[in-house]
């Protein structure tokens, strides 16, 4: 395969072998079930919170963010923060709240790759979720659900530039591999830890 067409390549690797996922997991997600109200989406919020939490500072200490990609702009982490506590959590209760242990391996720039994927795909669906939210409990960015519209009328732009991303990247086969292993591990490991949660339909 010529360098020239393996760049889109990645793209349509990562969205084909993580689709099943993606959609099993979305379809557990209580976001659109009629059971949804203010104690379990603070309750779903706390589940996020837990597998962020330990997942970004990973990212962070391996510091193996590729190069280029300016990673401060893309931590979720002080945004759900705030929503908890406006959600009604102080920060004991923030700081006691359960964190996930068996995180996807990121050994190398390949699977932090593979892993933002997962991440960045998480933000642009907020959008879809932030108005559901609005409706059934009347939930703005000040209220608790500022997480699902963390990059605000950024997020396309800063969507479109991950692919973009994603595109100008020259990865041999090995290391695709890599990228799509950590994205369908990101995913798994997600859902594994949601439903240890109770959360999940």
């Amino acid at each position: 395969m010529s360098p020239a067409s393996s760049p889109p390549s990645l793209i349509q690797t990562l969205r084909t072998e993580t689709a099943e996922l993606h959609v099993a997991l979305e379809k557990r997600l209580p976001f659109f079930s009629p059971e949804l109200d203010l104690d379990l989406y603070r309750r779903l919020m706390a589940a996020y919170y837990g597998f962020y939490q330990p997942l970004e500072q990973r990212l962070h200490r391996l510091t193996l963010i590729p190069t280029g990609l300016d990673q401060s702009l893309r931590i979720k982490l002080p945004v759900l923060r705030a929503d908890l506590a406006a959600l009604g959590l102080d920060d004991g209760a923030i700081e006691a709240l359960p964190t996930c242990q068996a995180l996807p391996r990121i050994d190398s720039r390949a699977a932090a790759l593979g892993v933002s994927y997962v991440l960045e795909g998480a933000t642009l669906g907020g959008q879809i979720l932030r108005r559901r939210v609005a409706e059934q409990l009347g939930l703005d960015a000040s209220s608790g659900a500022a997480f699902l519209d963390v990059y605000g009328e950024l997020t396309g732009r800063r969507w479109k530039d991950f692919l973009q991303y994603l595109d100008d990247r020259n990865l041999g086969e090995a290391r695709t591999l890599e990228v799509t292993r950590a994205a369908k591990a990101t995913f798994t490991h997600f859902e594994h830890w949601l439903d240890s949660q109770k959360v999940l339909l």
